[in-house]
């Protein structure tokens, strides 16, 4: 242990020698930019790598807050006094220690390569619907104070304190993202050969791939969550991703393909599998297939929605309006109808967080609630919403583990992690072969909901015309049309071959951005606008 501390002790010095007029307070940036990758050398160890490479996980967060920053049940006691001492129904503090590292590549030349290390509590004092919230960038007791007694004059009027037999519970949740090592182990140079040979696999595919761009981030997460309840859960939460983007041309025709992977993932993930290959293959071979593709049809039309990715509609369309919040304040076109039939006997709706390395996976949310395995669907049933403690106390049930925030700078919302369609009984290619003339849709650059009916738009980025039972041509520049409900009541048949989504997906909500996870098997939806743009 005294071999840490002195390793965290000329961590802490290296880290001040980087306090320059580039540097913010408690948010480090060190950025290389140059037209030679030979130049760059740079070593991303930071104080969060050695504590997880010598502690367990949760034990890496205890001896981070508790033994280095002297955060101890005193204190503690101390935050959560001051934060109640105005009233209040519950309160919480969220810590976090978070260290970011990204490397882009752009045709053949390391446009830059940042390393940052963001740190800081936020507090937060709820009572009824009212809530309070405000952080502190310093893990100092007397700027923490300040913060917990600003939260409780917005939060609150009256007093309260601790009972004085108010004990901590110290929560030790299941694990869903198990790493013995992180991508953040990997040196910087090893990052920068990989995406060089990302680059190079996608400009081999074809000659008319002109332009490439690779970049790679990983991250480490170290937070802690304390409750009014007395409850301490811990977690370090890694986080990885690995995405291409080539554009092809032939003559005036310019077309882009993108690909990517991310995940709550180890090195095993990256040694197991040549990533670099597929993804630079995947992407290449999108952009030229879009060189050949036909404009779409427009009108009323059967829409196939292809595996895994297409799942983005599912969470836009019928994900969000689920969000309890919305339904608290009657705005969501799904508010009040719990146990009303809102989609095809086909569809079953989960949201979970336990999904095993999933970018939605979380061992418990920013609330301290466990993760869980949520129904939201039914055989076309509504049965629940997505809840945070809020909400949950407003309809009179229980939290689901969906209290999620960006950091510690917010404050906790209801928001997805993993959201799915169950698999079905339909073979794919049955699917397709029902389809006379339609579309079939494999991958979506995005779209748009209106909350408050369902109505969508959403643009396909790879699709193909099915024309007598058989996808035939690509197609491109269209949209699909449609409101969440009436789609979902129009789903006529479900594949079997569920899968999860191996894309980079972060949702945005309220100025805040959260990585999720998306899911879906081969589906029908007999009747969708198809428009063009």
């Amino acid at each position: 242990m005294k071999k840490l501390q002195g390793v965290l002790k000329k961590l802490s010095l290296i880290a001040e020698n980087f306090n320059t007029g580039n540097i913010k307070r408690n948010q480090k940036y060190i950025f290389y930019k140059s037209m030679n990758s030979t130049n760059i050398s740079l070593e991303t160890k930071n104080i969060a790598h050695h504590l997880t490479q010598t502690l367990t996980a949760v034990e890496a967060v205890k001896h981070l807050f508790e033994g280095q920053m002297g955060i101890d049940q005193a204190v503690l006691r101390k935050l959560l006094n001051a934060a109640l001492h105005r009233g209040g129904d519950f309160a919480d503090i969220h810590f976090e220690y978070s260290t970011r590292n990204s490397v882009v590549m752009e045709d053949g030349i390391i446009k830059n390569s940042a390393v940052a290390v963001v740190s800081g509590v936020g507090i937060r004092v709820v009572q009824n619907d009212q809530t309070g919230y405000a952080y502190s960038e310093d893990f100092d007791l007397k700027p923490m104070l300040h913060a917990a007694r600003t939260a409780a004059a917005i939060a609150s009027s009256g007093e309260v304190s601790l009972a004085e037999g108010f004990r901590f519970n110290e929560v030790v949740p299941k694990n869903y993202y198990p790493v013995l090592e992180t991508v953040t182990d990997l040196e910087l140079v090893q990052k920068i050969e990989m995406v060089k040979r990302t680059e190079n696999v996608a400009r081999d595919y074809d000659e008319r791939i002109n332009r490439v761009t690779v970049a790679i981030m990983d991250a480490l997460n170290l937070t802690q969550v304390v409750t009014s309840e007395g409850n301490v859960l811990r977690d370090t939460r890694p986080m990885f991703r690995l995405n291409v983007h080539c554009v092809s041309q032939d003559g005036d025709n310019i077309q882009n393909g993108s690909s990517g992977i991310g995940g709550r993932v180890g090195l095993d993930y990256l040694t197991q599998t040549d990533h670099a290959k597929i993804l630079g293959e995947r992407a290449a071979a999108e952009a030229i297939l879009l060189l050949g593709a036909e404009q779409a049809p427009s009108g009323l039309l059967p829409v196939i929605l292809g595996p895994a990715q297409s799942g983005i509609l599912l969470h836009e369309a019928v994900g969000h309006p689920l969000e309890a919040d919305f339904n608290r304040k009657g705005t969501s076109a799904y508010s009040g109808r719990i146990g009303e039939k809102v989609a095809s006997d086909l569809c079953s709706i989960y949201d979970s967080g336990t999904i095993a390395n999933e970018r939605g996976a979380i061992n418990f949310d920013d609330e301290g609630i466990p993760s869980a395995e949520n129904l939201l669907i039914e055989n076309g049933i509504l049965r629940s919403y997505m809840h945070d403690r809020i909400s949950a106390k407003h309809f009179r049930t229980n939290p689901t583990g969906n209290g999620r925030r960006e950091s510690y700078a917010h404050y906790p919302i209801p928001r997805m992690t993993s959201t799915y369609l169950a698999n079905g009984d339909s073979e794919p290619e049955e699917i397709i072969n029902s389809v006379k003339k339609g579309v079939y849709c494999q991958e979506f650059s995005g779209g748009q909901v209106d909350i408050s009916n369902g109505d969508f738009v959403f643009v396909p980025t790879v699709a193909w015309l099915v024309e007598d039972g058989k996808k035939t041509v690509p197609i491109k520049n269209f949209t699909l049309i449609g409101n969440g409900p009436d789609a979902m009541s129009k789903i006529s048949m479900v594949g079997n071959d569920f899968a999860m989504s191996e894309g980079i997906w972060t949702c945005g909500k309220e100025g805040q951005s959260v990585p999720v996870g998306v899911g879906l098997p081969t589906v029908l939806v007999s009747e969708m606008t198809v428009g063009g743009m």
